[in-house]
């Protein structure tokens, strides 16, 4: 009933995040062109966000999923309201911070860090929130505010700047506001089920659960959350202050639609995370492995599938759009961060098997050495080579493809589990002769028939071989629940 449970929510998660990732890649394609320079500033703005919250959030959300499973409901809630208290507090010690930076350095973009500010409050919260509910198994809808309010109220206040509607702060202040309204939404649902009720005194609390047990778990969580900001979104950061605010709309627009390959991932990674912490508490690592190999198998299909599309029809597709010219910048970038995130899919729940386990402070280490590796290629990059917005986008794939192999290796010596099986290298070669073989067919005269054929040859070849071969479970299950409707 639990796995059907997971499952179920699953495929709602998955279906919210590219409905979400749909409206952004429509947006990227036909508005956020039209002004790259806005673009990249809200780009940036994001960038400064991401790297704020898990500041205020201190390992908080990720504690939540650790130690749940060993307290009873009472301490539970009670486990909730500090973290409440935590994130509250932490965030008015980072307003203190910005606004020292401020007077310190006097940094001429800041008022772009006070817009990121309250965002990144109300990320903290929906974040905490998140994680409560999906110990509930209601994690749906609370994705539904967080990626598609933000998705759909973005585009309209682009549409009004361009029109001369709003001013540029003023589109900003009002996407602050969206935030806002999404943290009230996601609260109000929360709440409608889970009642944590007013228990502020936790040293209950921590007679069950150690202190130092729980302040060194978030403290490592937390470094490991905020170095993969740092080693993934560093990117962003230096291309709107070393290059421009339009490359940076650029590089961005391209790695939203590269993403899109992720939604599976981010929906099996977050529903499958209390799972794996249950299974690494009871040491139940034969369940965990089979688990483990099975996720990657299917999600490895789903990324190659989609990656190959990508590679194959993506010129053909963007001449048949009004701005080609515009949308052609973004082709190589598009392409090595769908490959960069190919690989972070092959690899499976990593990051969650090394965070839930007794050796999470290996994350740090990871981290650290991505951090070490990503910001030196990236400013080599930009001082050094006259790549621009490609060679970024090639040191992120180096740093992501070395920071998931560490971990692959440190998992493997560990606990003696791997991604990989024969049907996964099966698989491998299968995507890669298809590839090679309709790229290397030539091309049909009109753009719309190419972009039809070749894709469409891309998805039968795979599909039907990886379904003769019974290579993943999940996509055999698909196939003949297809099969079996047509046939009725």
């Amino acid at each position: 009933m639990a796995n059907k449970t997971i499952h179920k929510q699953a495929i709602f998660y998955t279906l919210i995040n590219y409905l979400g990732t749909a409206i952004g890649i429509v947006s990227a394609l036909f508005i956020y062109p039209l002004d790259y320079g806005f673009s990249g500033i809200v780009k940036f703005i994001d960038n400064i966000t991401q790297l704020l919250y898990p500041v205020m959030v201190l390992g908080a959300s990720h504690a939540l999923i650790k130690f749940y499973p060993a307290l009873d409901d009472k301490r539970r809630k009670q486990l909730f309201n500090y973290s409440l208290i935590s994130i509250l507090t932490v965030s008015v010690v980072v307003l203190f911070f910005i606004i020292a930076f401020d007077k310190i350095t006097g940094y001429k973009k800041i008022i772009l860090v006070y817009f990121a500010f309250p965002i990144s409050i109300s990320l903290a919260f929906i974040d905490l929130f998140r994680k409560q509910a999906q110990q509930m198994q209601k994690l749906a809808v609370p994705t539904l505010f967080e990626k598609i309010i933000p998705k759909i109220a973005l585009p309209v206040l682009f549409i009004m700047l361009l029109n001369n509607v709003l001013g540029v702060n003023e589109s900003l202040f009002y996407y602050v506001i969206t935030y806002m309204v999404v943290f009230l939404f996601t609260g109000f649902y929360l709440f409608r089920y889970f009642k944590p009720g007013y228990n502020y005194r936790f040293k209950t609390l921590f007679g069950e659960i150690s202190r130092r047990d729980y302040f060194r778990y978030s403290l490592f969580s937390f470094a490991g959350s905020l170095g993969s900001v740092l080693a993934f979104r560093i990117d962003g950061i230096v291309v709107f202050n070393l290059i421009s605010d339009e490359a940076n709309g650029i590089f961005g627009n391209a790695v939203t639609i590269a993403s899109a390959m992720q939604v599976p991932a981010i929906g099996l990674f977050a529903l499958y995370a209390p799972v794996i912490s249950e299974y690494l508490k009871s040491g139940n690592l034969k369940e965990l492995h089979v688990k483990y190999k099975e996720t990657a198998r299917l999600l490895f299909f789903v990324g190659a599938l989609l990656f190959s599309c990508i590679v194959i029809g993506i010129d053909d597709l963007f001449s048949l759009l009004p701005s080609y010219e515009k949308l052609r910048q973004m082709i190589p970038v598009i392409c090595i961060s769908g490959f960069s995130v190919l690989i972070n899919m092959a690899t499976g729940f990593n990051t969650e098997i090394i965070t839930y386990s007794n050796y999470y402070r290996f994350n740090m280490i990871a981290i650290v050495s991505l951090i070490g590796l990503n910001i030196p290629l990236n400013l080599f990059v930009v001082y050094y080579t006259d790549w621009g917005i490609e060679g970024i986008a090639w040191a992120s794939f180096v740093s992501v493809t070395l920071f998931n192999a560490l971990k692959m290796v440190f998992i493997y010596k560990k606990f003696r589990l791997l991604p990989f099986d024969k049907n996964f290298f099966i698989l491998g070669l299968i995507f890669a002769s298809s590839l090679c073989l309709v790229c290397l067919l030539p091309d049909l005269s009109d753009n719309f028939l190419n972009l039809v054929f070749k894709v469409g040859l891309s998805l039968i070849l795979n599909i039907v071989i990886v379904y003769k071969l019974r290579l993943v479970h999940q996509v055999t299950v698909w196939v003949d629940k297809a099969m079996f409707f047509v046939r009725k």
